[in-house]
């Protein structure tokens, strides 16, 4: 409940537990009330019972108190009521400031979501824009347990604006488990990037540790709370690079109370019951993954429409309607010039004969009707001729032909591909069927494309898609689809692009979206990765991203880092287990290929290990990882093994360095990077000179 902003609190830290403790009493209470709805009595039939109670449960589920989480992390305490004419000399109030929103039996709110206007303060506000505040307590957390405060006092001269020890304690806080949300640390230039408005779509480029991917969640679940209504009927989703990063990031929007978004990868987006079971080099990936791939689809699929050379002759009981090829050829022109899909104008193309079919008939004196013209367009001749002139087509059958009959593909690619590029796409074996075909991501990919092409893709209201900086033209046009009536929230990072078609610059990236009009912002801040680790991995931008801005860490505790020969496998093991020491996780990262070997070396020193995205406990706190699946990830401390091997893993050297600097970018308080062989050129070159 907000009380007068001048009211000293008798015992600071004894008012503040005391507000905890009640208001995590007011959020069972109201949880309680929700368990107890009885809804026999307001649904009509069984349909609408279902959808009530689903949305019940859900809304319960939104209610649960974390035990281990913060009910509220912050205080504003306003000069002036929001919102009241200053002039009045209106009494200030008091918002605690927490996740969700929390009301008393009387409905006055005892914690505010972080979410509304009023709480922006709390983010933007400082001593040179106090927005009205005149103070500012951050709470300090142990477990679930209120155990200190920090105060700002923003309005008044007399105080010097410092760096908040709670903040940055926060923000240092060990990783064990899954990610966790940022809300109470948000930083002003990351909260004007979450609360952009849901019309306009955004990409952020941020270097690693910037919480780019957090910045991005958070604002679905802002978009959420602003928009609830509009996003409950068009849908949100969030797109990640593959399902260990979308393990490790899925707790965050349930415990902000946002339990409706789903998520999932490019190929779950494209899968259409065409199973991925091949592989493409990169060379044919590169050429697959163009956006001019999709011109050479186009042409393909409306190379099937032809113009008629007979006429169409309706026969309805005793008479005969006769529609000429001139006419026939007039309707399929304009249907071509039309921008519709191919399965759109082919529904319409019998309706277009039975208009020209009626008009006869009006001519004649008849008076057809509506029924009748439908009648016409089900009639077996005019059947015939849309099955002749704009033949269904399926967009496997499309894709499968272009890849396997050479004449077919050089017709359409004429101008668009060169020679090479056709002989490099296409399959070496004949496939007999659809269902044999050895279909790779690149593929169904092109086959999403095709079936667009002849059916339009439904559109989501929101869609984030992170580490964006990996997707080929074509997966932007995949995922633009997608969001093709909606918005965008777009991450990544240049310089951690570790595909052969890796994004060059973002104004590109949004033109194959579909979202030219987006708006570009850059984080350089870092919060989660050292200093002396970040300036070490930034001797590889010269060479991976030149001109882009190296980050800049924020972070006071420079971190441990340490450079170390290491001549055998047991002294990479010994690394892990000196890192372990420490409060937090623990990541050994290493080429893919070395992965099975250090697997064997952990197993054997009793070291229990888990894979990339299964979750971390208190006891098992070590997890190995293949440089491959590294990017997005995070832990306390980091084992490199090997950086030269992780270079020698891609295809070529620029994007082995990219690998590189995302294995280096992954530590929070410290980093071994252990090798036996020289390490890379670039990263013994100070400041890449």
């Amino acid at each position: 409940m907000s009380t007068p902003a001048h009211e000293p609190p008798p015992a600071p830290l004894a008012r503040e537990r005391a507000h905890l403790s009640a208001s995590r009493g007011a959020l069972r209470a109201m949880r309680e009330d929700v368990e107890a709805l009885d809804i026999k009595d307001v649904t009509a039939n069984w349909v609408n019972a279902e959808v009530l109670a689903r949305q019940i449960d859900e809304r319960i589920k939104a209610l649960a108190d974390l035990s281990d989480t913060p009910l509220f992390f912050g205080r504003l305490d306003y000069l002036h009521a929001p919102g009241a004419d200053r002039a009045e000399g209106a009494e200030g109030e008091q918002f605690y400031i927490g996740r969700r929103h929390v009301h008393d039996a009387d409905g006055d709110p005892m914690v505010i979501d972080w979410r509304a206007p009023v709480s922006q303060p709390f983010y933007r506000a400082s001593k040179k824009n106090p927005m009205d505040v005149g103070l500012r307590r951050r709470f300090g957390y142990t477990g679930g347990d209120l155990t200190a405060y920090e105060d700002e006092h923003l309005s008044d001269p007399a105080e010097t604006a410092t760096t908040s020890k709670l903040l940055q304690q926060e923000i240092e806080r060990p990783r064990v488990g899954p990610m966790r949300d940022i809300v109470a640390t948000i930083q002003p230039e990351q909260d004007e990037i979450v609360r952009s408005g849901l019309s306009g779509t955004v990409c952020v480029q941020g270097g690693p540790g910037t919480g780019k991917t957090a910045v991005g969640l958070h604002r679905v679940a802002y978009l959420l709370y602003a928009h609830r209504e509009r996003l409950a009927r068009t849908g949100t989703l969030v797109i990640g690079p593959n399902r260990s990063f979308l393990h490790y990031i899925e707790q965050v929007l349930p415990a902000l109370g946002e339990l409706a978004v789903q998520q999932a990868t490019v190929d779950d987006l494209v899968a259409r019951g065409e199973v991925v079971r091949g592989t493409d080099e990169a060379a044919a990936a590169v050429v697959k993954g163009d956006a001019r791939m999709a011109e050479v689809l186009r042409r393909a699929l409306y190379a099937h429409v032809s113009m008629p050379t007979e006429p169409v002759v309706v026969v309805r009981g005793s008479r005969r309607w006769r529609v000429a090829a001139h006419e026939l050829e007039d309707v399929v022109k304009e249907l071509l010039q039309r921008d519709i899909r191919y399965g759109a104008a082919r529904e319409a193309l019998p309706q277009r004969i039975a208009h020209a079919v009626l008009v006869q008939m009006e001519r004649s004196g008849e008076a057809p009707d509506d029924r009748v013209q439908d009648a016409v367009a089900r009639n077996t001749a005019v059947k015939a001729a849309v099955k002749a002139l704009w033949p269904a087509v399926d967009p496997a059958k499309l894709v499968l032909r272009l890849l396997t009959d050479a004449d077919f593909l050089a017709e359409h690619a004429e101008g668009v591909l060169d020679e090479d590029e056709q002989k490099t796409i296409l399959w070496d074996r004949p496939v007999r069927s659809v269902k044999s075909a050895k279909w790779s991501s690149a593929d169904a990919v092109l086959i999403d494309e095709a079936a667009d092409l002849i059916q339009r893709t439904h559109s989501l209201g929101h869609v984030v898609l992170d580490e964006a900086q990996d997707l080929s033209p074509m997966q932007y046009r995949a995922v633009g689809r997608r969001c093709s009536t909606g918005s965008a929230t777009v991450l990544g990072d240049l310089a951690q692009g570790t595909t052969p078609w890796a994004t060059r610059s973002w104004d590109e990236a949004l033109g194959h979206l579909g979202k030219r009009e987006g708006v570009i912002e850059e984080l350089t801040a870092g919060f989660r990765v050292p200093t002396d680790v970040i300036t070490y991995a930034s001797r590889l931008l010269p060479h991976i991203a030149p001109g882009l801005t190296p980050v800049a860490s924020v972070r006071e505790n420079p971190g441990f880092f340490e450079v170390r020969t290491a001549t055998r496998t047991a002294e990479v093991v010994a690394a892990c287990e000196e890192l372990l020491r420490n409060e937090g996780s623990t990541g050994l990262i290493a080429a893919d290929a070395r992965i099975p070997a250090l697997a064997e070396a952990l197993t054997a020193a009793g070291l229990a290990h888990l894979a990339p995205g299964a979750e971390t406990t208190r006891e098992t706190r070590l997890t190995l990882v293949p440089a491959s699946l590294a990017k997005g990830l995070e832990y306390d401390y980091v084992v490199l093994d090997e950086p030269q091997a992780v270079v020698d893993g891609e295809p070529d050297e620029r994007t082995g360095l990219r690998r590189l600097y995302v294995a280096l970018t992954r530590a929070v308080s410290g980093l071994i990077v252990t090798h036996a062989a020289p390490l890379p050129a670039q990263l013994t070159e100070k400041n890449g000179e």
